[in-house]
């Protein structure tokens, strides 16, 4: 079983949810907070791998829901610097076992990465906030 490092918004119902996914499958769970991370962009950068600028953003962070930052407008050097001033905007979880890094939490990658339960619904949706329609993080 692997042990994970997993940067988290402190109170977010789906990160309480990921969490004890990765703890029924038996891995070890170490909890940071996203937004109180001493980030730099060299170690943030780490975290999005080969994805797509804009899966970098949280989507439901306000400034993205309002339509105050539109992240396909930016360059890397620009959004991790916003990211870095405004944690909000970062994709959650963000995960580390060992030397790999992960951002979001894709039940079919996480369980192809280190392993979920075999009960678990790979289908299901895990990263989408269960509240979105009523609150806005």
């Amino acid at each position: 079983m692997a042990t994970v490092d997993f940067y988290e918004k402190p109170g977010c119902i789906g990160n309480a949810k990921q969490k004890r996914l990765l703890q029924i499958a038996g891995h070890t769970v170490r909890v940071h907070n996203l937004l109180t991370e001493p980030w730099t962009a060299d170690r943030l950068r780490l975290f999005f791998g080969d994805r797509p600028l804009t899966d970098w953003f949280n989507p439901t962070a306000p400034a993205i829901k309002q339509g105050n930052l539109q992240p396909e407008k930016l360059t890397a050097g620009e959004a991790l610097s916003l990211m870095i001033q405004h944690p909000i905007l970062i994709r959650r979880p963000l995960l580390q076992v060992g030397d790999r890094y992960a951002a979001g939490f894709d039940l079919a990658d996480i369980d192809a990465w280190i392993s979920l339960a075999p009960e678990t619904n790979l289908s299901e949706d895990v990263q989408t906030c269960p509240q979105q329609s009523t609150v806005m993080d």
